[in-house]
């Protein structure tokens, strides 16, 4: 399961790079709204990471964990992605799509929680 781990950490990267990216292009462009839109979607990016490289790092004692990395994966590129898009202008209806990433990432991690039980 080292490949979760692997793309935890680069996604992390990336979640750090779109906060600086935010910080310092987009902070004279985007009116506080969006500022704030963005911030969040960067924050839920690194949330996300953080969350894929302990679900890595929880497989490599032999278990996997699979289906809540997957979840956590994909409510990432959800959330985040539409969070983002809004923020940069894109349509605001992109705005119903994003809770279906929360409620992925919401999944992920307590399956994730769920199977650290199973024994």
């Amino acid at each position: 399961m080292s490949q979760w781990v692997a793309l935890g950490a680069t996604l992390a990267a990336l979640g750090i790079i779109a906060g600086a990216f935010g910080a310092h292009v987009l902070a004279g462009r985007l009116n506080a709204n969006a500022m704030a839109l963005w911030d969040t979607a960067a924050r839920y990016w690194m949330y996300g990471s953080l969350g894929l490289t302990l679900i890595g790092l929880a497989a490599s004692v032999g278990r996997s964990f699979t289906a809540p990395a997957w979840l956590l994966l994909i409510g990432v590129v959800v959330f985040s992605g539409t969070v983002g898009a809004i923020a940069l202008g894109a349509p605001r209806w992109l705005g119903a799509v994003t809770p279906l990433g929360g409620l992925a990432m919401i999944a992920g991690f307590l399956l994730f929680a769920w199977a650290t039980l199973k024994p």
